[in-house]
C-alpha cells in the first residue's frame, strides 16, 4: 500500500523536479517545507501550493553554510519533523565548450552542495527518523551515478556519491521502519539541464518526473530511474567493459575535447 506524506521537507524547490513535486504533493492537510535558492520564484511556489490547500513554509539560505543548515535542520527536526524528506537540491558544472576541463573553486562549490551537504543533511534526518520509528528519505541522484561521463565529471561523481549513500542507508534504516528511495533521473527539462553539454534524449517534462517519483517513493521503491531506455544503457555503461563504454560514449558525444 503506498504511503500518505502530510509533513514534507523539499530542498531544491525552486528548480523544476523539485517545484513540481512541491506541486505534486500540495493539498489539504499536507504541509510543505520548501527550501530554495530563488526567492522570488520560491514565494510564486508558495502560493501555487496555497492555493492547492497546502499549508507552506518557505526558506531560503546557501546550504554551503553547512554549520548554519545543520542549526537550521536540528531546530526544524525538534519542533516539526518531516515524514518526507526529498534531498532535491544541487548544482551542475562542466569541462566547458573549449574541454578546458573544471576549475577547483567551482568543483568546491558543487562537491559541498551536492555531496557534503546532502548527506550531512540526510544523516541528520536519519538519526531522528529512525528514532521515532518511521519516516522516508528520497535521494536526488542522476543516471550519470552510474557511470562518470567525460563532460561533466565532478556532477557525475557527486551523483555517484549520493547513490551509493542512500543505498548504505536503506539497509540501515529499514530495520526501524524508515525508507529510502534513491532517484536516477535523465534529462528533465530544466534551466541545469539546458546549460550541460551533449545531446539530451529521451527529455521529460518535471511534471510527469514528480509523478514517477511520488509513485515510487511512496511505494519505497530502492531505486527509480527514468526514461526508458536512456536508464537501461547508462546500467549497461557501468557493467561493460570499461574499453566499450568508452567507445559508447564518443560514438554519442559525450566523450569530451
Amino acid at each position: 500500500m503506498a504511503e500518505q506524506f502530510r509533513s514534507i521537507l523539499i530542498t531544491g524547490a525552486t528548480g523544476a523536479i523539485g517545484g513540481a513535486l512541491a506541486k505534486n504533493y500540495a493539498a489539504r492537510g499536507v504541509t510543505l517545507y520548501l527550501h530554495g535558492r530563488n526567492q522570488p520564484l520560491l514565494d510564486q511556489l508558495a502560493g501555487e501550493c496555497r492555493s492547492f490547500g497546502a499549508e507552506v513554509i518557505n526558506y531560503n539560505f546557501d546550504l554551503h553554510d553547512i554549520q548554519a543548515v545543520m542549526a537550521w535542520l536540528d531546530k526544524l527536526l525538534s519542533d516539526s519533523p518531516p515524514d518526507l524528506f526529498i534531498a532535491n537540491a544541487g548544482m551542475n558544472i562542466n569541462i566547458g565548450e573549449d574541454g578546458s576541463g573544471e576549475s577547483p573553486e567551482a568543483m568546491a562549490a558543487l562537491l559541498d552542495l551536492n555531496v557534503k551537504a546532502t548527506l550531512m543533511m540526510t544523516g541528520q534526518v536519519a538519526r531522528h527518523m529512525r528514532a521515532r520509528g518511521r519516516g522516508q528519505i528520497a535521494l536526488m541522484s542522476s543516471l550519470a551515478g552510474f557511470y562518470g561521463l567525460p563532460v561533466t565529471p565532478s556532477y557525475s561523481a557527486s551523483k555517484a556519491a549520493v547513490k551509493a549513500y542512500g543505498e548504505a542507508l536503506r539497509g540501515w534504516l529499514a530495520p526501524a521502519g524508515v525508507g529510502v528511495t534513491v532517484i536516477m533521473p535523465g534529462y528533465v527539462a530544466s534551466s541545469m539541464c539546458h546549460d550541460m553539454p551533449g545531446p539530451k534524449p529521451f527529455m521529460w517534462p518535471p511534471e510527469k518526473a514528480a509523478v514517477v517519483i511520488r509513485r515510487a517513493v511512496e511505494r519505497n521503491r530502492a531505486r527509480i530511474t527514468f526514461p526508458f531506455p536512456l536508464n537501461l544503457g547508462c546500467w549497461f555503461l557501468s557493467v561493460l567493459p570499461p574499453v566499450i563504454s568508452g567507445m559508447f560514449l564518443k560514438l554519442f558525444d559525450y566523450g569530451g575535447k
